[in-house]
């Protein structure tokens, strides 16, 4: 076999329906963040970004550098290895009851990322429980479908945010150990699912509660402890999974619940166990940025803010935007190529930067820009981009590809 040209292959075909991934090479800036530095063939130039994960912008801030920069000179830049080879770093231990306490858990366990985190812990619940059936909502991340598949345990697809589909489906289960997998904030339409309702159900079926809370965490709360927290029913829900790398602005993934729970992930879950673990100064600076937005409400406030002002300006414009209770702004274009030419021609004649959402990331024909503002994108941030769109939206062949 030809391997090279069997991935060349797929690689046009990717190409020729517009879902070809296009990385823009990008140098962020502590000082002017959300702008970035654009590396082109014909130099550099800057940008503002309009799609980033760090939402609040703790990635740039200094309590946050300077703790990162504190622990590298403490510890050094790497772990060393897995925690079971190189030790369990102090600094781990802190982050873990850091984040206990965020979500009112009495444990918590840290992995390198949030895919990961999801992956090894349903794939070890699925494949640990004897005769466990996992019920994922349709609409579920990636890796909470990796980690359910991995598991080869029995699996229930129940449609998106329909409680009266998972009472039926949980019902059928009978008497089996069951898992209820779930997001609280579904980060391509930016819904919010209904929660206090999805346990209602849980707990009259017995089964386990399972929220992933990454789009929610740092944004959601008096304590930024997600939705699950602003809501009142943290204490309510078995196992709560986050990430570092989004509001909290850094890296990593995390689960909280039961000191048993988090143990029995520890001692099973091989995405855990062979992992090369969180070098310590990233764990001293996600511990600074959670327990600052515990105490602070002011990115809060500014990015919510942000987001209604952007809103607002959209619909002046007549620029139809998915309607949500979230901080996500999805742009529907509903056209991978139109959608990659949007996005190309954003950046190249106005300096705006915002990745295109084609397939498989969401449905063939749903494609998208994601607008994610933050407490750092100015009043005039927001007027250049909403002039920059409607000037795109006038012209006849975009009208009529997002009619």
């Amino acid at each position: 076999m030809r391997f090279d040209a069997f991935f060349e292959h797929a690689l046009d075909q990717l190409k020729s329906e517009g879902n070809y991934r296009y990385f823009a090479e990008l140098e962020r800036d502590t000082a002017k963040f959300p702008k970035a530095a654009n590396h082109t063939p014909n130099g550099k130039r800057d940008v503002t970004v309009w799609c980033s994960n760090d939402y609040l912008g703790m990635g740039q801030h200094p309590k946050v550098i300077a703790a990162m920069k504190e622990a590298v000179d403490r510890s050094g830049t790497g772990a060393g290895g897995t925690r079971n080879i190189s030790g369990t770093n102090h600094d781990h231990l802190l982050l873990e009851s850091e984040l206990a306490d965020l979500h009112g858990k009495d444990a918590a366990l840290l992995f390198t990322s949030g895919y990961v985190s999801n992956w090894t812990t349903l794939g070890t619940l699925g494949a640990k429980i004897p005769d466990v059936v996992i019920l994922s909502d349709a609409g579920n991340h990636a890796s909470m479908i990796e980690g359910i598949r991995h598991a080869k345990c029995d699996k229930v697809i129940w449609s998106h945010n329909d409680v009266a589909d998972l009472d039926r489906k949980l019902a059928a289960c009978g008497d089996r150990p069951k898992i209820v997998a779930f997001e609280s904030v579904y980060s391509m339409d930016g819904d919010i699912a209904p929660i206090a309702a999805i346990l209602d159900v849980c707990e009259k079926h017995g089964a386990m509660s399972y929220i992933d809370e990454v789009h929610a965490v740092g944004m959601y709360g008096p304590r930024g402890g997600g939705v699950s927290e602003e809501l009142g029913l943290a204490h309510r829900i078995d196992l709560i999974e986050g990430t570092l790398g989004k509001a909290f602005g850094c890296v990593g993934g995390y689960i909280t619940g039961s000191a048993a729970l988090c143990d029995f992930i520890r001692s099973f879950g091989s995405g855990f166990i062979f992992t090369t673990a969180l070098p310590p100064a990233v764990a001293a600076a996600a511990r600074t940025s959670i327990a600052h937005l515990k105490e602070s409400s002011v990115e809060r406030a500014g990015q919510k803010a942000q987001v209604a002002k952007l809103r607002a300006a959209l619909d002046k414009a007549g620029i139809p935007h998915l309607a949500n209770d979230s901080h996500i702004v999805p742009v529907m274009i509903k056209d991978p190529v139109k959608c990659r030419m949007i996005s190309e021609y954003l950046l190249d004649q106005y300096g705006i930067y915002v990745q295109p959402i084609n397939y498989p990331t969401v449905p063939k024909g749903t494609e998208r820009l994601r607008f994610t503002p933050s407490p750092r994108h100015t009043d005039a941030d927001i007027a250049h981009l909403v002039g920059a769109l409607s000037e795109l939206w006038g012209q006849c062949a975009l009208s009529r590809a997002v009619a």
